[in-house]
Order: C-alpha cells, then structure tokens, then sequence
C-alpha cells in the first residue's frame, strides 16, 4: 500500500523526497478536517479522472484499511451524497480548472444535511490538486506500468552514471537508504540492463526510420511556426495546443488497459481538458498571478482553513524551484533558473495562468517541439503518454534529469489547480 514506485524515482532528489513524503503523510494519515476513509476515497476518484490505476489500487487498499465501506467501491452511486457532490469540482480541477467559481464552492457548503465546512472542502481540495498531479508524475515517469512485463519503468537504468547525488549529503536516513538499495540494485542487474539495451536497440533500429517519417508528414500536415504561442487576440491572451496532429495524443486506443473498470468511480467521463483560449473561440479571463498568487493570497488561506498544510506546500514549491539543474540547462543553453521558469510558466500557460513579467517568447526559444509535447501531454492528459513519447525526446537527458522535469509538471499543475480552487473560496468567502 506504499508508493514505491514514485519513491524510487522522486528519490533521484532525496530532498525533494522527503518534503513530497511528509505532505502525503500529513494529507492522508495526521489529523485534519476529514474522516481517513473519506480522504482515500476521494484520492481514488481524483486518480480515476486519469485513469490512474497504480494510485486507484493503492488507495483502495488503503481506503479498507482505514475502515471504509466496501460497498463504496462500487461506484460513486454507493457513497454518501456528500462525498458524490464532490465530482463536479473534482472533474473540473482534473481537466479545465479555470472553470470553477464560486457558485460551484457555494453548492458544496449550503446548509443542508450533506454540507461541506469550509475547512473540509480545502483538506478536499488539496487531495484532488496532490493526487491529480501526482497522477501525472506517475504516467510521466512510467510507473502505471511498472509491473507489467515491458513496462517502461523495467527499462529504466538505476546507473551509478545516471543517479543525481547534487542533494545525497543532506537527505535524511531514508533517502539515504533509498540511495544505497538504488546502488546496490544497478550493480546487480549491470548485465541484465546489458541484454536489454542490446534488444531496446535493435527494436529501436528498426522501428526508427518508419517514425521519422510519420512524424516528419506530420509536421508538413500542420505548417511552419506550430509551438508554443502566446500573444493577444481580442484584449485576452491564448495558449496554442503544440502537439495538435501528432499520434501520440491522437490515438489513445490501448493507452490504459481496463480503463473501464474505473469508469464507476467518474461521471462524464468524455469531460477533458480543453485548450484554455481558441483562436476560434470567445476568449476566457487569463488569471493573472499579480492579481492572485499563491505566495501572497493561497497560502494565507489554506493555512488558516486547514493548519500547517500551507507550510508543507511551500515547503515542496520551494523545494523543487530549488533543484539543481545545471546539466539540463546547460544543453538547452541557459541558466537552470531560466529553463525551469519555462517550463513552469509554459504549464501555467496551458490552464490560462499569465505572468506579465515574463517574456513568453523564450519558451519556443527554450523549449525543442517534442519536449513540449511530452510536457503538454503529461500535464494536461497523462493517461495518453505512452513509451514512444517518452523516448523520442528524452535522449539527451539523463534519468535524474527526466525525474526533474516530472517533479516541475507536478508542482506546477497542482499550484494552478490551487490558485483557481482558492481563488474561487476567497470570491466565496468576501
């Protein structure tokens, strides 16, 4: 019932290992405003929006265990009416955040026998933004199919070449430990990590060719300029979609294998992200950060309605700015707090989230096409990463590195979710 696979590789970080430990631990198991049953049925639902069947497993097991009915499991329509008046918000914090306002928070907390507190409905909402993200770290890192046979994850070289030791001397005893099993199990498997780079390659080989040219077709079909584009259209800013045509998003047969087993935990499963602003479309308000920021205004709040959770969050925003990131930064050839503004500010971009400081043409300047994809796709719907993906346009960085950039996508996404979540209690509350 323990999150080994998203440990072993968050613990590419220990740092950042341990604030992401001590937040699961005090979101799920410490005192708080919600019944502990409660809190891993509702991590279920938020994993179930993404068809995330390693951390719907995982909090079944942990929901039993916490003493919960089983008869919830089968489906939101064996749940208590206060829990199912959840999925709304749940379902647009998943896909189209920006969505939610206030009238949505005041259904939840009009008096009636199934009302929310206030302080209920922020430990609820922190849960959804934490497990919605983590969903896509655990698609954008492989675990979903780590235990399958081919699984990305078994690929994965845990190499004394590819480790990132930058934070090892400050971590606590159990990153320590997690480093030394990390060692010692890329010594042992040296030779089976040799077979199997010998056969990825010749798979690689002969698949390579075929791919180029699909892809190279592709990119004729949608014209020069396709990226990432931020600029003005009728007074509002839009965030073009930079992996339109491309397969690995357009085809999602055999993507998530039985995703329909999880379909009793949705409703509207159709309802999915969407581009923030369409060239084509009436354009939504931008949320501009000077307005509203997490540093000034969401955590106050979360702080006040829900004690401590607002210094662990921090803590773990802070933590992964923190990073080091000199090598990955030096490829793309900037400083690694440039690149990692980027790819922040880009993800923020995607749920309509605008920095008026920030210059939004060096995203195309740093960020290559296919590394945009890949973030686009494991930030907005992770269930359709698939190994393709993952390897066309990770080659030039190393494992720790790809761990990285997961964490970034994690923290930013669940920031974004919180902003407009919080905003919308704040509106509520005046």
């Amino acid at each position: 019932g323990r999150l080994e696979a998203v440990t072993q590789q968050m613990g590419y970080h220990p740092q950042y290992l341990d604030s992401f430990l001590k937040t699961q631990h005090y979101l799920m198991h410490m005192d708080g405003p919600l019944p502990f049953d409660c809190r891993h049925y509702i991590a279920i639902m938020a994993a179930a929006r993404h068809q995330c069947r390693y951390l719907v497993n995982l909090h079944v097991l942990q929901f039993l265990r916490a003493g919960g009915d089983p008869q919830w499991l089968r489906g939101l329509e064996f749940i208590p009416p206060k829990l199912r008046n959840l999925n709304e918000i749940n379902k647009i914090l998943a896909h189209r955040p920006w969505l939610i306002t206030k009238e949505h928070i005041e259904k939840l907390l009009k008096i009636s026998e199934w009302s929310w507190s206030l302080a209920e409905l922020v430990h609820a909402v922190v849960l959804l933004a934490h497990c919605h993200a983590l969903a896509s770290f655990v698609f954008g890192c492989g675990c979903e199919q780590d235990e399958g046979l081919g699984g990305r994850g078994s690929l994965k070289p845990l190499s004394l070449g590819n480790q990132c030791f930058c934070e090892a001397t400050a971590g606590n005893s159990y990153s320590q430990e997690l480093l030394r099993i990390n060692r010692k199990r890329s010594l042992d498997s040296c030779m089976e990590l040799d077979s199997l780079r010998e056969r990825m390659q010749r798979i690689h080989v002969e698949t390579e060719g075929r791919d180029e040219m699909r892809l190279l077709q592709q990119d004729r079909e949608e014209g020069e300029g396709q990226g990432v584009e931020v600029g003005v259209q009728g007074g509002a800013e839009y965030c073009s979609d930079p992996s339109a045509g491309l397969s690995p998003l357009a085809d999602t047969d055999g993507v998530v294998t039985g995703a329909t087993n999880l379909a009793c935990y949705m409703q509207d499963p159709d309802f999915g992200y969407q581009d923030f602003a369409r060239r084509d479309e009436d354009q939504t308000q931008v949320f501009r950060v000077q307005d509203y920021s997490w540093e000034d205004h969401g955590f106050s709040l979360v702080n006040r309605l829900y004690s401590d959770i607002g210094h662990l969050l921090d803590e773990k925003f802070r933590m992964v700015d923190g990073l080091q990131s000199s090598a990955m930064a030096k490829r793309q050839g900037c400083e690694p707090s440039v690149f990692k503004r980027g790819i922040w500010n880009y993800i923020h971009c995607m749920f309509g989230i605008r920095y008026d400081d920030y210059d939004y043409a060096e995203v195309n300047q740093l960020l290559e096409r296919m590394l945009k994809v890949y973030i686009k796709t494991v930030t907005c719907y992770p269930e359709k990463t698939n190994s393709e993906m993952f390897d066309r346009f990770w080659k030039q960085f190393k494992h720790s590195e790809k761990v990285h950039v997961n964490l970034l996508i994690l923290e930013a996404r669940m920031q974004a979710e919180l902003l407009y979540a919080l905003q919308a209690i704040t509106q509520y509350m005046i």
